[in-house]
């Protein structure tokens, strides 16, 4: 339902608007998994993450003299114990920095992690989104504002044309009936909005000059929430673009890892990485958890007329905000789990 609100703004058929919604959301998708692969696993000997790859190799060459000064000076201080423990640093980045052409060690790693936080992100929101509770809310949001885009243009006329007009307008928004009944069943708050068009349609039943208005809706709160709906999945995208951005950047950590100093850059791109994935959840979590709280809530009753527009705003710039805290609470947690953990395993080997 991505452009299902583009509907308002384009001259084609509802049915075909919300089949091209779907089809693009998955074109996306699959858009972003075949990056990860052309970037982390195919020709990776001539591509970015090959050259990446390169220079954190040189990172490496040039922070072993910083590493082999520090490990003669404990040689000395400590006799063998402690550098002996610090010899696996180089073996790691070795390791890991090796690229056969079809992927380095980290590079399959960065991809395995990545794919166990999608499938993780994909049971949270099968689990929580059975009864697609999250694209309800979403298209009881900008339902009034599909039909409200249709209607609009019958306001200033009277008579004849008017009732013409509304018959139109009927024809095509009955569509978008069809295809919500389809695709969740008889939903109240689809009996409701379909009501509401009949009643302003044949002038029947009781339409307040209030509900009038709040279905015809104007210009400027359609093009708010059709703001705010595009910056929701722009926050999605741009957590799948951070999180391919800090995988490429994954060799220049690895290759900095020698530096003799205590947090090594590897352990803050880990955590930055995780950090992003635990966004990626922590905001598909927040949006069925509240979507939850209309479709079970005012979405059961006919009676209730909500405005939904906190749901809207709540998506485009709280739930990223949240999430994003959420994420930073984590990833702190995450980077002094990894630092404690590797000092303790320095201690005992």
């Amino acid at each position: 339902m991505q452009l299902a609100i583009q509907l308002i703004f384009a001259q084609v058929g509802i049915d075909q608007i919300i089949d091209n919604g779907t089809a693009t959301s998955q074109s996306i998708a699959e858009g972003w998994d075949k990056q990860w692969l052309d970037l982390l696993q195919n020709n990776t000997s001539n591509n970015l993450y090959g050259a990446l790859t390169n220079l954190g190799i040189f990172f490496a060459v040039g922070t072993l003299l910083f590493f082999m000064i520090q490990f003669l000076k404990d040689l000395i201080s400590y006799e063998y114990t402690r550098p002996i423990s610090a010899l696996i640093w180089p073996f790691i980045v070795v390791v890991l920095l090796s690229n056969s052409g079809n992927g380095s060690i980290l590079a399959n790693l960065t991809l395995g992690v990545r794919n166990f936080l999608n499938t993780v992100n994909q049971q949270v929101v099968v689990s929580t989104d059975a009864d697609k509770i999250y694209q309800q809310a979403l298209n009881m949001s900008v339902a009034e504002e599909v039909a409200g885009s249709l209607l609009r243009p019958c306001q200033s006329l009277t008579g004849e044309q008017q009732s013409q007009c509304f018959v139109k307008a009927a024809e095509k928004i009955n569509v978008l009936w069809q295809k919500y009944r389809n695709t969740y069943g008889n939903k109240n708050w689809i009996i409701r909005l379909q009501n509401k068009v009949d009643n302003i349609r044949y002038g029947t039943g009781i339409v307040s000059e209030t509900s009038f208005n709040s279905l015809l809706g104007s210009t400027v709160q359609t093009s708010i929430k059709n703001f705010l709906v595009s910056l929701q999945y722009a926050f999605q995208n741009l957590i799948e673009a951070s999180m391919l951005l800090i995988a490429a950047l994954g060799p220049i950590a690895v290759g900095g890892s020698l530096l003799p100093v205590a947090g090594k850059p590897i352990f803050a791109w880990l955590t930055g990485f995780l950090s992003i994935g635990i966004a990626k959840i922590s905001f598909n979590i927040i949006a069925v958890l509240t979507a939850a709280v209309i479709v079970n809530g005012p979405g059961q009753n006919a009676n209730v007329d909500p405005d939904l527009m906190w749901f809207i705003i709540f998506l485009g710039i709280l739930a990223p905000i949240l999430s994003l805290l959420v994420a930073a609470a984590g990833g702190f947690a995450v980077f002094s789990a990894i630092s404690n953990t590797a000092s303790l395993v320095k201690e005992r080997i």
